[in-house]
């Protein structure tokens, strides 16, 4: 019988294991392909913990080789393969990646990774650098798909991303993330106080056809005069305006087809937003402004500034904060601040899209007409506001029941003395 190979203090040592003349140990083996790896340890207790290791991968089927590949090696793999997404939802990704995980969270081994260090990587963004949690969830919707593809082509056991953005939003109350409507007195108290406002009546008509048709950002800003058909009182949503702001590539615009099929659709006009647009261009004509830019072969678009250039998300979101402070100041100078005093909310452009669909929720709108004014490619999506919007309704309805009924009974009390 051959005798078995032995470490300097008499150990036996395993096939495959060897003491090196440092004293250090490191164990050979070949994959199911034939090649050859190696891992090392300082002690042979330290090099058995690695072999169990990669015993349990052998068992579980993963590869030898995820003990090689970062986390950017396998972005890469998931890029090439990526399929079925916008150009400027694919793009925004990998700026995303490239801007927040690739020289961070991104030069780690898989074989190393740990539902911990992704933890603590989204808590730096939020509490360190400031990023906001909408952000931080479009970070986490790319890194997610990469380790589920990870977890598929046997590189990790499991998806290690699992839960951390859940996480992190109960740890700062956002657990839902869901966009909050205005309640129509909030609602009224919008539209009211743009309409009356010197200042900011210019931007009544944008924020009124998007409170009162639930167009996307990206939907009414690329919207033109020819998408209109004011005798019918149609909108015609046919396309996308998509603003870009990259570090690299500067801003700029593209005009896209809208992100689904469903998102191509028209939408019958309220008769206050017929008096919108007729509002923008009797403003225009006054201003003598109008639309003087060119993009991707589109022009004419109807909501323009006073330079004749397109709006964008930014723009509109910081407008509409200018305009929640001066309401909320113009109210607080005239009634003060007490307790039942209303004021309008935070909230931003796409709380108008959620405001529209939950007056339809509450009006009673048919849910399959709602998905198509909308533009839900997903069911699930219209029932899911249908559902928080009826919920809230049904609280408000017993809320007031509770209400009529204690003055009743107060009546009647006062009946009896």
């Amino acid at each position: 019988m051959a005798q078995r190979r032995r470490d300097n203090k008499g150990r036996i040592l395993k096939d495959g294991e060897s003491q090196r003349k440092d004293g250090s140990y490191d164990y050979r083996w070949r994959d199911r392909k034939g090649k050859r790896h190696s891992i090392y340890g300082r002690t042979l207790e330290e090099l058995r913990e690695k072999e169990d290791d990669i015993l349990q991968d052998q068992r579980d089927g993963i590869r030898s080789e995820a003990r090689q590949i970062t986390v950017n090696e396998m972005f890469d793999v998931w890029l090439k393969l990526k399929r079925g997404l916008k150009d400027n939802t694919l793009q925004n990704y990998i700026y995303m990646y490239d801007m927040f995980v690739r020289n961070e969270l991104g030069t780690i081994k898989l074989c190393i990774l740990r539902h911990s260090d992704i933890r603590r990587f989204y808590n730096t963004l939020y509490e360190v650098r400031g990023i906001k949690i909408s952000t931080i969830d479009v970070i986490h919707n790319v890194l997610h798909q990469v380790l589920e593809l990870a977890v598929q082509d046997n590189y990790l056991r499991n998806n290690i991303s699992d839960n951390a953005l859940k996480e992190l939003k109960l740890m700062h109350n956002q657990d839902n993330g869901k966009k909050k409507a205005l309640t129509k007195p909030e609602q009224d108290l919008f539209i009211r106080y743009l309409k009356k406002s010197v200042q900011y009546e210019h931007w009544y008509p944008i924020f009124t056809i998007m409170t009162y048709t639930g167009m996307r950002v990206s939907e009414i800003t690329g919207l033109r005069w020819c998408d209109i058909d004011m005798k019918k009182g149609m909108i015609d949503v046919n396309h996308t305006l998509i603003y870009y702001k990259h570090r690299q590539n500067g801003c700029y615009y593209n005009v896209h087809t809208p992100k689904t099929k469903s998102g191509i659709r028209t939408i019958p006009m309220l008769s206050v937003v017929k008096e919108a647009f007729e509002k923008e261009k009797e403003f225009q004509e006054s201003a003598e402004i109008s639309c003087q830019v060119t993009i991707d072969g589109y022009t004419d678009f109807i909501f323009v500034n006073r330079f004749g250039n397109v709006h964008n998300q930014g723009t509109l979101n910081r407008a509409i904060k200018r305009i929640i402070r001066d309401c909320n100041q113009e109210i607080l100078d005239n009634e003060g601040a007490n307790k039942n005093v209303l004021l309008l909310p935070n909230f931003s452009c796409h709380s108008l899209r959620h405001t529209f669909a939950t007056r339809m929720c509450e009006a009673g709108v048919n849910l399959k007409a709602m998905q198509d004014i909308l533009g839900h490619a997903d069911y699930t999506t219209t029932m899911n506001i249908y559902t928080d919007a009826t919920e809230e309704l049904k609280e408000s309805e017993i809320s007031e029941l509770d209400e009529f009924l204690k003055k009743d009974e107060q009546e009647d009390s006062e009946d009896e003395e």
